[in-house]
């Protein structure tokens, strides 16, 4: 005799696995000494929102160019010439790129200057109650200012800074501004700035 149920699968429905977060550590490549962020993450988070994320965690100003790379796949401003081919950042999440912990892939902002942002997943946890996400958890020093030039320039304009009575010394500190401390991370501040973000 056939059941009332069979064949019509499991009355239980399947639990929806729970959301994890990622807790992500972020550093500036080639910098010494490290520039680094620790961010906690949804994993649902579109690329897009990331780059945001990182743009507010190194406080630039999404200026320029940008694009994650991830295996032989790059995910950024959509480009599609000769041999490049760039997909769009605004159509994948984190969880599509089935990321684990010990995942790595790295970020390029301003290709004219070359900064590469080196990313690791560090751990997979669940969603802390009360915790409005993306959230910073950690980091030092000051990102490197906007247009400086580069890592090369970065590193000149760090010694130049120290002899603030050169005149190189005197243009940088003009050019930075009396509130730029190179080893000074503000958690509030980026934190207060990534509520503004939302999801």
């Amino acid at each position: 005799m056939i059941g009332l149920h069979e064949g019509k699968g499991s009355a239980a429905k399947k639990k929806k696995p729970a959301e994890r977060i990622l807790a992500l550590k972020m550093s500036v490549i080639a910098c010494r000494p490290l520039i680094w962020r620790r961010f906690l993450v949804r994993e649902s988070m579109w690329l897009s929102r990331l780059h945001d994320t990182l743009q507010v965690g190194f406080d630039w100003f999404d200026y320029q160019t940008h694009a994650f790379n991830i295996d032989d796949r790059r995910f950024g401003n959509p480009l599609k010439r000769d041999e490049i081919t760039i997909e769009d950042d605004r159509d994948v999440t984190l969880a599509d790129l089935g990321l684990e912990e010990g995942s790595q892939f790295t970020y390029g902002y301003h290709f004219g200057e070359g900064w590469q942002i080196g990313l690791i997943v560090e751990r997979a946890g669940i969603i802390e109650k009360g915790l409005t996400y993306p959230f910073c958890i950690g980091g030092e020093r000051a990102g490197p200012p906007e247009d400086c030039g580069g890592i090369e320039a970065f590193h000149d304009m760090l010694e130049c800074i120290k002899e603030p009575h050169t005149e190189l010394g005197r243009e940088w500190i003009e050019w930075l501004g009396p509130d730029y401390d190179p080893q000074r991370c503000d958690l509030e501040k980026i934190n207060k700035a990534l509520k503004k973000l939302g999801k």
